[in-house]
């Protein structure tokens, strides 16, 4: 009796360990592959506007490709920070650019848009994230203090205190007067969503985070076969919009709030050529999969328990 009573209890067990244990592998939290944007500006002595943009990877175990770079500064980007440019893992550095430029009246707010791609088994991940500089303060700092410093305790030269100020503070006081008002109504503007697309060899996944400060707004996606569906993206919620992936396919995107539209064309991940399936999990679609073979093999374990049981009866009868 103690036997069999000891065989139905580890049947029972053995079944939910293994389901729970699949659970547990498979069915861990999402990996969000994303670009890391800050910036910082200040303002130079000539009236230029000086911004340095920063690209960080939030991978540590893989590199990035820069998709999408746009700037509300006008003018190019000097350093590494550039289209197509290979974004170093987590750790090896991230990539730096800078932007000068003269604005007429109070600059705008300044603004970065980075879009990276990952390609992680049988999966590829595109993000877009945006970002506003803050500012730094005053640069012409850095460039006055040498020739002042040893023309100052001249008596004869004591008049050019009176005219530093004319020359270094009248550009830079006009500039860093107009942007704390600028940067002073960034709080009351709408925060950006976070655009991602995810793509598997046989579905095409677009997904929008917007924030809990953002704005409601409408995506339409339409395929190059005319099939079209809608994301309804509300402030504090995560939508998405999933089509069969297949070679040729183009979904056209645009959105209720802005004018235009973006066609986006399928990308076959590389593993899918080389008939490999798996890669990490990037998000829990499989976990519904996973879930029912728990389900199947804590079914098998109540099987056995059931087997167990009619053995004890025979064995008692």
């Amino acid at each position: 009796m103690n036997r069999l009573k000891f065989r139905r209890v580890a049947a029972i067990a053995a079944g939910t360990l293994i389901g729970l244990a699949c659970v547990a592998t498979v069915a861990g939290p999402a990996m969000a592959h994303h670009p890391e944007p800050s910036g910082t500006y200040c303002a130079a002595p000539d009236g230029k506007i000086i911004v340095s943009w920063t690209v960080g990877n939030s991978e540590t175990d893989i590199e990035g490709t820069i998709t999408k770079l746009e700037s509300t500064v006008p003018g190019s980007f000097t350093g590494a920070l550039a289209l197509n440019a290979v974004l170093p893992k987590k750790g090896d550095g991230p990539l730096t650019g800078t932007q000068a430029h003269t604005f007429t009246g109070a600059p705008p707010e300044l603004k970065l848009t980075v879009e990276a791609r990952w390609e992680r088994g049988d999966r590829i991940i595109t993000e877009e994230r945006t970002v506003s500089a803050q500012p730094a303060g005053d640069c012409a700092a850095t460039e006055s203090p040498s020739p002042s410093a040893p023309t100052t305790p001249e008596p004869t030269k004591s008049p050019e205190p009176t005219k530093s100020p004319e020359v270094t503070l009248s550009p830079s006081s006009t500039s860093p007067t107009a942007t704390p008002s600028s940067t002073a109504t960034t709080p009351s503007e709408p925060e950006e969503p976070v655009f991602r697309l995810e793509e598997t060899c046989d579905e095409m996944t677009f997904i929008v985070e917007n924030p809990a400060k953002g704005i409601p707004f409408t995506a339409t996606f339409t395929t190059e076969k005319g099939v079209t569906k809608k994301l309804e993206s509300t402030p504090g919620k995560t939508s998405s919009v999933t089509f069969d992936a297949y070679q040729g396919l183009k979904v056209t995107v645009s959105y209720d709030v802005v004018e235009g539209s973006e066609t986006i064309e399928y990308t076959q991940p590389k593993k899918c050529d080389e008939g490999e399936g798996g890669g990490l999990p990037v998000t829990g679609a499989a976990t519904g999969g996973i879930a029912a073979g728990a389900v199947v093999l804590l079914a098998a374990g109540a099987i056995l328990f059931v087997v167990a049981r009619r053995r004890r009866v025979r064995f008692t009868a």
